[in-house]
């Protein structure tokens, strides 16, 4: 995983949970998605999407890649 993707992935996770008005989370690179963070599966599928339009990559145009943790997330974007 780059600085640069984490930070991108860390600052459309970071702006999701403020206009949802969400907890506020500190936001690291083994942070877990899903449990850690305020999320749910919704605004996992939401952040993902504007991953996409931000960095004009698409990861899962395979298909559906697992993975738990923030750092994890933003090394699929380092390979797409």
């Amino acid at each position: 995983m780059s600085q640069s993707s984490f930070e991108v992935v860390a600052s459309v996770i970071s702006d999701y949970i403020r206009d949802h008005q969400l907890p506020e989370s500190e936001i690291k690179p083994d942070s877990r998605v899903l449990g850690e963070l305020p999320l749910d599966s919704l605004a996992l599928a939401v952040i993902v999407v504007e991953l996409e339009e931000r960095t004009g990559k698409d990861p899962f145009k395979g298909g559906f890649i697992r993975f738990n943790t923030v750092g994890e997330l933003a090394a699929l974007y380092d390979n797409a």
